[in-house]
């Protein structure tokens, strides 16, 4: 059964302590630190908020909110995120989801990796299917048509540093600590580390910390090449609740409407060239040709000519 969803409201008003104000050029959106919408009335594993992106459509912010768990990876929150990646796949980068935004609504961690205490109660097979599913659903979240990104303003562990990688980009705290201490439990990363990390900081450094099993800072991790924006958490701002989380959230948010400044077929295009990066010029062309007789593109010069903003309407 897919997960409910609650309806989403937006307010226009005057920030409180607990809300991060987001600059628009046309209008201010609220994003409440403790939101309760979820995913069902009562609230679930996945809070869900909406950012309207500029032109149209938003972006979607998924909020892990599992608090007692450190947001570990249960059967109800990998149903659930594959529920929203289903969804996102189905629109086929043409629906109103322009960007994804995968944030944690605890302070403690994005995500401590998997439901250990969970996973003790499953029989084998069980436990094939779970880990069936949730490499399939990291595998689908990877290839998403639309821009994916992960804001991470404490730990990320195991899998929950797996779940980030799937994603296009990743924007840390310095507060953030992330690795993939498998090796110290007597195995491996088995959700995707150990391929999708070389691929993104070079097989020496992955070497490093899956066979170390180390954890290592934001910092660290921006230099290494593990995240592409790095979020200064000042010690008084870590000490706040929800500040630290909620700095990140907005940074992540931030960089997810930029890229929607954007045209919406230019953006896919420009990431179905990048994926295919080994095929250089071929590539490049093949996508290229997909917007030169966009509607888009037409507007995109006009407004040059006119000297105002373009409307992007994604045809």
């Amino acid at each position: 059964m897919a997960p409910r969803v609650a309806a989403i409201s937006f307010s226009f008003l005057r920030p409180t302590p607990s809300v991060t104000r987001l600059q628009q050029p046309c209008f201010n959106i609220r994003i409440r630190a403790s939101s309760t919408v979820g995913t069902s009335a009562e609230g679930g594993a996945i809070n869900i908020q909406q950012v309207p992106a500029p032109g149209s459509g938003y972006v979607r912010v998924l909020l892990l909110n599992r608090p007692k768990a450190r947001n570990a990876i249960s059967k109800e929150l990998l149903n659930t995120l594959r529920f929203h990646v289903d969804a996102i796949s189905a629109e086929q980068g043409n629906g109103p989801t322009r960007a994804l935004v995968i944030a944690s609504n605890v302070d403690s961690a994005f995500c401590a990796g998997a439901d250990l205490k969970e996973r003790k109660g499953m029989t084998k097979e069980e436990t094939n299917a779970f880990l069936t599913k949730l490499r399939g659903t990291f595998a689908k979240l990877e290839t998403l048509p639309v821009p994916t990104i992960s804001a991470i303003s404490s730990v990320a562990l195991g899998g929950g540093l797996e779940l980030a990688l799937c994603t296009h980009l990743r924007v840390f705290g310095s507060s953030s600590v992330v690795g993939l201490p498998e090796t110290r439990l007597a195995i491996i990363p088995g959700a995707g580390g150990t391929y999708r990390l070389p691929k993104l900081i070079g097989a020496s450094r992955a070497r490093d910390l899956i066979l170390t099993g180390r954890k290592v800072s934001g910092a660290e991790a921006y230099f290494v090449g593990l995240c592409n924006r790095l979020v200064e958490v000042t010690p008084e701002e870590e000490a706040q609740e929800g500040v630290a989380r909620t700095k990140v959230l907005h940074e992540g948010i931030k960089l997810g409407l930029d890229i929607c400044e954007g045209g919406p077929i230019a953006i896919k295009q420009a990431m179905q060239a990048v994926d295919q990066f080994e095929k250089g010029e071929e590539a490049e062309n093949a996508a290229y040709a997909g917007v030169v007789e966009t509607e888009d593109r037409l507007e995109a010069l006009r407004a040059f000519a006119e000297k105002r903003k373009p409307v992007y309407r994604g045809r």
